[in-house]
């Protein structure tokens, strides 16, 4: 997966969050863009954008306008506290944009997502404890978005989100036992480990599988 990372005005690139997405296997793209020429940043995001074809934009804050004023027809749109009504001329976003706000942000009003949300019929997902959106749980949300599909369909409701951590139960192939396990979802839709069986200590190849409606299913095989 390849990423297009727009940072925020004053911040620099290689920060925390596209740090993150980095060190979870994602080729990141992390510019430098002007902080005081909104249009020469944009130039800058869609030429890079235009050369690499990122999978997903991700903007925050002043980037998150950015994203928004980028000609990116194929590409999923993940915004961090956009701050749209500051910068750029666009006012909505595509319906399978993912939008990560919190509420206690004392930059950008959290309204503000509030209302991009419902104009465009994208998803907010309240998260973090300010602006900047670099705590664990922020970070894990803003991995598990980035690795989303690509569908309108593939993305849960407000009152219907995905949780980011669940548990499931597997029979054991050697000792027939029903074993109950956590799941990390922000790990992505398909995953696949060994794990051995709290029982009878023989080794499980765990598969787990969520699919574009937020349904988990889990199946195991001994690992031969």
């Amino acid at each position: 997966m390849k990423i297009l990372f727009l940072h925020g005005w004053h911040s620099v690139p290689g920060g925390v969050k596209p740090t993150y997405l980095a060190k979870h296997g994602i080729d990141v793209i992390n510019p430098k863009l002007d902080d005081e020429d909104f249009q020469l940043a944009l130039i800058t995001a869609q030429e890079l954008f235009d050369k690499h074809q990122p999978d997903v934009v991700v903007g925050s804050s002043r980037g998150g306008a950015l994203a928004m004023n980028l000609q990116a027809p194929n590409s999923k749109l993940v915004l961090l506290c956009p701050a749209w009504k500051k910068w750029g001329s666009a006012k909505q976003v595509k319906p399978n944009t993912i939008i990560l706000h919190s509420k206690l942000d004392d930059v950008i009003p959290y309204q503000d997502s509030v209302e991009l949300a419902r104009d465009s019929q994208a998803t907010l997902l309240e998260v973090g404890h300010d602006h900047r959106l670099a705590d664990l749980q922020s970070l894990e949300v803003l991995l598990w978005a980035c690795k989303l599909p690509p569908t309108a369909d593939a993305i849960p409701e407000p009152e219907e989100q995905i949780p980011l951590s669940a548990e499931a139960s597997y029979l054991c192939d050697s000792c027939g036992e029903m074993i109950v396990i956590p799941l990390d979802l922000t790990e992505g839709s398909s995953q696949t480990y060994i794990e051995d069986c709290p029982v009878c200590c023989h080794a499980n190849v765990i598969e787990v599988h969520v699919d574009e409606h937020g349904h988990t299913s889990i199946s195991a095989q001994l690992d031969l």
